[in-house]
């Protein structure tokens, strides 16, 4: 089902709601892969209620740093419309279509339904941090709108920020509202080689910690190094600086010299950084591998000791982002190797998602950690008043929700 209006998707919901029929929610199925996969209820296999034809940028306002957009409308489209007017997304969402061997663009609403946000994430903070307000449809068909289009705008409960990165469990996204900010006039990257895990972490901590506004950092071992545009052989850190030209090239000069008892440093130009960024954004290192991806989020200190622990339990590939806060793990599709990457982000103080795998896995095992016991009774509770018969992407998230 592809409605082309909200009123379509609201019918569509209602009447499987009252047929309590499941429904697989998307926008263009680019994401295919992530989670678990759909339960049925009382035997029967979801429909598919697709967004991809709620299209159309429905207000953009420069001056106001704000733009409102229908769900179904490309994540491209989005960025070359702010991009005309020389502004951008804060958080810097990534595209997975490679990763997930997908060639559907993906969606504002896909974006914003999953929380994703790249590199810049550090810095700046989540997708769900920027997004203004929403228009959706709950599980009984009824219409939803929470926060405004505007940044002072607080009235009542934000549900905003709770639909964000709810995987459509519990309302249909239909409208998207995000604050924008102007994009950076420049760009530039250092690049520290040869450092060791721990002391390539140390020194991203020290270059978020320096008052030069560091809007990334990022690890890669010699064998992820190597799919990263114009990088070379060997580990590297990598720390980048965004703004205006004058100032890049101060606190990239500046920063250099504060790194260097660390490693020298060479230094990656505006488009240079643009490439090897995407790259790391995208997870570019594991796009064209087999088996499962894992993504642990765990403190920066800690991203080397779960990425070196994982490969020598089963010969993880990896690399680090966030400033070693999110360790990106690629290893055999098994049980095994996930109860291992489980365990051990539990184990460093960390949680862990099963990024992507074949269902048969994902089916099998908890691809987020459990939520403790009273956690889990509000997420019940929460559901049932979004969704009272469970028919929006059942089980998505967690069995039995």
């Amino acid at each position: 089902m592809t409605p082309t209006d909200e009123q379509g998707i609201a019918e569509a919901i209602l009447a499987a709601h009252d047929a309590r029929e499941p429904l697989a929610i998307i926008g263009r199925n680019s994401k295919r892969g992530l989670l678990r996969p759909l339960e049925t209820i009382r035997g029967q296999a979801a429909r598919t209620l697709s967004t991809q034809n709620l299209t159309g940028i429905t207000l953009y306002s420069p001056s106001e740093l704000i733009i409102s957009a229908r769900a179904g409308t490309t994540l491209a489209e989005l960025e070359a419309a702010i991009a005309a007017n020389g502004q951008h997304i804060i958080a810097e969402p990534p595209d997975f279509t490679a990763l997930f061997g997908q060639a559907q663009p993906q969606t504002i609403g896909g974006v914003v339904a999953a929380n994703l946000s790249g590199p810049r994430r550090i810095a700046w903070g989540a997708m769900r941090d920027h997004v203004m307000g929403v228009r959706a449809i709950n599980g009984t068909g009824e219409s939803i709108r929470s926060g405004g289009r505007v940044l002072k705008n607080v009235t009542g409960l934000d549900l905003s920020k709770l639909l964000t990165g709810s995987h459509g469990t519990l309302a249909v996204l239909t409208e998207i509202t995000l604050k924008v900010l102007p994009a950076p006039e420049q760009r530039a990257t250092l690049v520290l080689r040869g450092l060791n895990p721990a002391r390539a972490v140390a020194a991203l901590a020290a270059a978020l910690g320096s008052p030069y506004a560091v809007s990334a950092a990022a690890y890669l071992p010699a064998a992820q190094a190597g799919f990263i545009p114009g990088i070379g052989p060997g580990p590297v850190a990598l720390v980048r600086i965004e703004d205006f030209a004058p100032s890049v090239a101060y606190r990239t000069a500046r920063l250099r010299a504060d790194l260097a008892e660390f490693a020298p440093a060479d230094i990656l130009d505006d488009t240079q950084s643009r490439l090897a960024w995407s790259a790391i954004r995208d997870a570019a290192p594991f796009a064209g591998m087999q088996g499962a991806i894992w993504r642990v989020s765990v403190r920066p200190s800690r991203g080397p000791a779960v990425a070196e622990a994982l490969e020598q339990t089963f010969g993880a590939a990896w690399f680090l982002d966030w400033g070693g806060g999110l360790a990106w793990i690629a290893g055999p599709a098994t049980a095994e190797a996930h109860a291992a990457v489980a365990a051990t982000a539990a184990r460093h103080g960390g949680t862990h998602t099963l990024f992507r795998a074949p269902e048969t896995l994902r089916a099998a095992v908890a691809v987020i950690p459990p939520e403790p016991a009273a956690l889990a009774a509000i997420t019940r509770r929460v559901k049932a008043a979004f969704d009272p018969r469970g028919i929006l992407n059942p089980g998505r998230m967690h069995a039995g929700v």
